[in-house]
């Protein structure tokens, strides 16, 4: 099965909280975009989407889902914000890994990056860019990292 994960598009800085900040019009076109590039590889089917309950993650979802295969179903979680404990979400993708065929997971900084290498230790904890996905292969209780993409490195 696999696991994306990706970090929320770029967000502005005009808001109260960290957590009520919106994407950008550049956000929402550079998730769109990896969105559309996501889709064929998906074939077809999504199973399972968990976003962050801050608003940019949030966004970033609604900016994508019409470009993407209808998902079976969708979470929203409060515990992969940008401090979310990388060992438990692991534990809890990999649970979930057992009822569906891919997940999507929409997150931040710092949280993406260590969540890829609790998942694939030898990968290490890469940067994500704004709007960046990575692809996990899971097998058997071990990740193993397919790709790490942003906006602008793909075609």
């Amino acid at each position: 099965m696999k696991i994306y994960i990706m970090r929320h598009g770029q967000a502005g800085m005009n808001a109260k909280t960290d957590e009520q900040r919106p994407l950008t019009e550049q956000g929402i076109e550079e998730s769109i975009h990896m969105a559309r590039w996501l889709a064929p590889q998906l074939a077809g089917t999504l199973g399972l989407v968990v976003h962050s309950n801050y608003l940019r993650a949030r966004q970033t979802w609604q900016a994508i889902a019409p470009e993407l295969p209808d998902a079976q179903e969708v979470e929203e979680s409060g515990e992969i914000t940008p401090y979310g404990d990388p060992a438990l979400v692991a534990s809890y993708l990999a649970a979930l890994a057992t009822q569906h065929e891919s997940i999507l997971m929409v997150s931040h900084l710092p949280l993406v990056g260590y969540l890829v290498q609790s998942l694939c230790p030898a990968a290490g904890a890469p940067m994500f860019a704004t709007s960046g996905m990575a692809c996990i292969e899971w097998q058997d209780g071990k990740g193993v990292l397919l790709w790490l993409e942003g906006p602008h490195t793909i075609r």
